[in-house]
């Protein structure tokens, strides 16, 4: 009897246990899944990872080590020439004299080149297009002549832009970004016989940024995959792009349109990529990449860029984070100061449309940041108010304190919206502010006396 008990007592508990188990996995299997965004692992000795659209930093490996740039410099010479196309100080049918020293750099075929005439005339564009697509140095020296009359003086151009756009960690000795050592003697005054240019990964990154962002016509060059340059001519050349992320490349990824290559001995293999999908465009840097053996290589860079943006695609959503008219809770009004109404309702001008990982929309509070030149000491605006007045902004902030990171305070303010006043509030007349101004006496004055009764009991 007692056996039978045991007997009994233990298949009970083999049935609970099964249950229990079996219940687990049913719960499991009602839960939408989702999965961690796996951990960057970017082999180089710098990299970093940012939103196009805010300049949002959403990785990074080192990305203030002062590190060679090699031919990714070439975005600040097609910066400088794109700003000064749209100030009109070149034109793109503008012709170029080659001179000596662009002759004996284009000659040089150990070097990405398109060989230039001693005696030839190119056009501005002709000279872009063989720099952007084929990375070709001496149609660079060439465009920084056009621009500033030599490359000495082109070079002080490039870091005093470089400081103007607020990049830190950085120096320019040259246009191209090849070692002095490759000019042969014919290097910028006042630079290293082998000295060669630097940048961090960040100041890479904010002047691929600043150069997408205000001058995106790069783009339709950048993303050519190939062309033939002086066609019909002895001089013919078939440019193929050196970023084979683009389509019909090796190394082709989908939604890539950019950016620059480059690699020297110092430098190492570096790329700066940005691709775009689905209203998202991302941009990449990476310094001296590395395969898994450590051993530096052309397809490195590539391989290391696509990690970044896999991670970017899949692990990140454009999300609607608050709105239109949106209003924080418990600040739907402001006080007004010598208005008809006492308060006007605020709420956000637009929608925010910002870049967050999957998942992590519940993790944002809003927070209200008031103009400052807009309100009083009291917090108060002062009327009259006009519907539609910026009075603030709203910016988002994780719940659990952690730092978001952003390129630049242009940037950032996209991940803002603006607050405005949600309608108007006419200035009120002297004699309601006379009103207003003998009630406020003696309610002051009333509760001076109630405080001073109230201290005798």
């Amino acid at each position: 009897m007692e056996g039978v008990t045991v007997s009994s007592l233990n298949f009970k508990k083999y049935i609970a246990s099964a249950m229990a188990i079996i219940l687990f996995f049913s719960l499991l299997a009602g839960v939408e899944k989702v999965e961690a965004a796996p951990a960057l692992n970017i082999n180089a000795d710098g990299a970093i990872l940012i939103d196009a659209e805010t300049g949002k930093v959403l990785y990074e490996k080192n990305a203030d080590s002062v590190l060679g740039v090699a031919s990714m410099t070439k975005m600040m010479t097609e910066y400088l020439l794109l700003d000064a196309i749209k100030h009109k100080k070149v034109k793109w049918n503008q012709e170029y004299h080659v001179s000596d020293l662009v002759y004996k750099i284009s000659q040089d075929r150990s070097l990405s080149n398109v060989p230039l005439r001693k005696d030839g005339k190119y056009t501005v564009r002709e000279l872009y297009e063989a720099m952007v697509i084929y990375s070709a140095n001496g149609a660079t020296i060439a465009i920084a002549e056009i621009i500033a009359g030599s490359e000495t003086n082109f070079v002080k151009m490039m870091n005093e832009k470089a400081r103007k756009l607020g990049l830190k960690d950085f120096k320019f000795v040259n246009s191209t970004g090849l070692n002095n050592k490759d000019y042969h003697g014919g290097h910028t005054e006042g630079t290293g016989a082998e000295e060669e240019n630097v940048m961090s990964p960040r100041a890479v990154a904010k002047l691929a940024f600043h150069l997408i962002n205000e001058y995106p016509e790069v783009l339709k060059t950048a993303s050519i995959p190939r062309k033939v340059f002086r066609e019909g001519t002895d001089d013919r050349i078939e440019m193929i792009n050196w970023n084979e992320m683009l389509p019909t490349l090796l190394y082709s990824y989908e939604g890539i349109d950019g950016l620059k290559t480059g690699t020297t001995d110092f430098a190492g293999y570096c790329f700066t990529g940005t691709a775009s999908r689905d209203g998202k465009r991302f941009i990449t840097v990476v310094q001296n990449a590395v395969d898994s053996s450590g051993k530096g290589s052309y397809k490195a860079r590539f391989d290391e860029t696509r990690k970044m943006l896999d991670y970017a695609f899949n692990n990140t959503t454009k999300e609607e984070m608050l709105p239109k008219h949106f209003q924080v809770k418990g600040k739907e009004t402001l006080p007004v100061s010598k208005g008809k109404e006492k308060q006007v309702k605020i709420h956000t001008e637009s929608a925010l449309n910002t870049i967050i990982e999957n998942g992590e929309k519940e993790n944002y509070k809003p927070v209200l940041v008031l103009d400052k030149n807009k309100v009083n000491k009291k917090g108060e605006l002062t009327a009259p108010i006009k519907k539609g007045e910026k009075v603030g902004y709203i910016k988002l902030v994780p719940k659990n304190g952690e730092k978001i990171t952003y390129l630049t305070k242009e940037g950032q303010k996209k991940a803002q919206v603006d607050v405005v006043a949600a309608e108007n509030v006419e200035k009120a007349n002297w004699f309601i502010l006379m009103i207003r101004g003998i009630g406020n006496f003696f309610g002051d004055v009333w509760d001076s006396i109630f405080s001073t009764i109230k201290g005798w009991f």
